[in-house]
């Protein structure tokens, strides 16, 4: 009875533990050269409408001194970005990640010129 009890409390707290791992993403930008890309603007989506429209970012950032920006609790799907530095942006590519895995800090590299 005992041992009942302790596997179900354990598959209690690892149940509790997976809804503590939230999915997340975390974005490099870089330039053409592969130099990392400080104070870049970056916009995600969740529709290609929106992208297109740049209308309802779902969520806003700028990159940090390492060029980087990490975006927290979000859907397990695919985003469209915008990157944009002065005259640079990420058009022509990189613009849409894959899906997003559950539970995971997710990574990507995006490239403007």
């Amino acid at each position: 009875m005992r041992k009942i009890i302790a596997l179900l409390f354990f598959l209690g707290a690892l149940t509790s533990f997976a809804q503590l791992l939230k999915t997340s993403l975390s974005i490099t930008v870089r330039d053409e050269t592969g130099n990392i890309v400080t104070g870049a603007d970056i916009a995600m989506y969740e529709t290609a409408d929106d992208y297109t429209r740049e209308k309802n970012a779902v969520f806003t950032a700028v990159t940090d001194e390492k060029g980087m920006v990490k975006f927290k609790d979000l859907k397990p799907k695919g985003y469209f970005i915008v990157v944009r530095k002065d005259d640079k942006d990420n058009s022509g590519g990189g613009e849409q990640t894959g899906v997003l895995e559950s539970g995971k800090l997710n990574k990507v590299t995006i490239i403007i010129q």
